[in-house]
């Protein structure tokens, strides 16, 4: 039995000891750490006993509860997820082949995820520009045309997180039954990268690519479940994955709010140390609280989903609440450090850029809260009528 606290020491001391002094290395590039850096990293994660740690030898995820312990850990350095192979999109991708995949599929495709020895993609999003599938998927343009004993898939999406440097992709397209779910092996001459997109964030393998899918065959016997299962297996995937990332991001702000304190407590200014400036404590005090509820918030949606629940609408709100209140956190770290929190110097910066993307990355806090409005109007009208 895998002691959890235990474990989780264990994931911070790693982290902290072994995976910071890495967040200098040249390897760390614009479209996230080099393939060589990846490869370094999930070695020593190894040796420590850390790979992949939600997941036990039997092949069964630890629960959400427990996950969140890990993975807030994983996460106090961006390269922590990558190291310990607990990062997207490769941990939601894990999450839906343990529960959707065959035996064989499971044997061909995720059992190298787990080991770390592979990256994977999830291609779904697709350029607006060509009025394709952003946070709405019902608009997907990508197309799935049964061939025999083969699905021939054209479209263009982007946004695909890793796709450059993956071996297995997880491909959404439309088929006269519905949505459908396809596994391919990557790279693949039909799955082309047309450019690796500059973002704001820069933690990611591979970066975040715009990929043209030109006639790729897929063998029938690749498909997730069956035709027109593509949304359904989707949701499978969507409440976990939204509350991995709160987790690990979480871990994130529990790390800028320590570099920030340490600056606060050391620097002084007017005759007095930062932290007894009340501009810059409150600042420290609203982030601590504002953490506390990252962490309340994640374990409610925990606890949802280890009941069986598909805490669609909890992890809605959780994601909105969750990378609102990291964003705010990350900005007084900043405001807090001054002209030095703007550098490169300090992994703050590097923090902030990552939370920014997180408001955006699984649905825009604007998509989501539109949803729950929805339901909130639909519920108000039905006990009315």
């Amino acid at each position: 039995m895998t002691n959890i606290d235990d474990l989780s020491s264990k994931i911070e001391t790693f982290v902290r000891d072994v995976v910071v002094p890495y967040e200098s290395d040249p390897r760390n590039e614009d479209h996230g750490p080099t393939e060589d850096l990846v490869v370094e990293l999930r070695d020593l994660a190894r040796k420590a006993g850390v790979m992949t740690p939600h997941i036990l030898k039997s092949g069964e995820h630890v629960s959400q509860r427990d996950t969140a312990s890990l993975l807030k850990k994983t996460g106090l350095s961006a390269l922590g997820s990558i190291a310990c192979n607990t990062a997207s999109p490769d941990e939601g991708n894990m999450f839906l082949l343990g529960k959707a995949a065959n035996e064989e599929q499971k044997s061909r495709y995720l059992e190298r995820l787990v080991t770390g020895h592979a990256r994977s993609a999830f291609f779904m999003t697709e350029p607006s520009s060509e009025g394709g599938a952003g946070s709405d998927p019902s608009m997907m343009k990508t197309t799935a045309v049964r061939d025999g004993n083969h699905w021939v898939i054209n479209g263009r999406k982007t946004f695909i997180t890793g796709a450059q440097g993956a071996e297995v992709g997880i491909i959404m397209a439309k088929a006269e039954e519905g949505a459908c779910l396809f596994l391919t092996e990557l790279p693949h001459p039909d799955v082309k990268i047309e450019r690796v997109l500059d973002t704001i964030d820069s933690s990611m393998p591979g970066g975040h690519s715009q990929v043209l899918i030109d006639n790729l065959r897929v063998p029938a016997d690749q498909m997730l479940g069956n035709p027109g299962d593509g949304f359904r297996l989707a949701q499978v995937r969507l409440a976990p994955a939204r509350l991995s990332h709160c987790m690990r991001w979480t871990g994130m702000g529990i790390r800028a709010q320590e570099i920030a304190t340490e600056y606060a407590c050391s620097r002084e200014g007017f005759g007095k140390l930062l932290v007894d400036h009340e501009g810059v404590g409150f600042m420290l005090a609203e982030n601590q609280i504002d953490l506390q509820q990252c962490e309340l918030m994640i374990d409610w949606v925990a606890d949802a989903l280890d009941r069986g629940e598909t805490a669609n609408v909890e992890s809605s709100m959780a994601k909105v609440a969750v990378s609102e209140a990291l964003f705010r956190v990350a900005d007084k770290c900043i405001q807090v450090m001054g002209g030095m929190g703007v550098t490169q110097d300090s992994m703050v910066e590097h923090f902030f850029r990552e939370i920014r993307a997180f408001r955006i990355y699984d649905g825009p806090t604007e998509v989501h809260k539109w949803s729950l409005a929805k339901k909130i109007k639909k519920k108000t009208l039905s006990a009315k009528s």
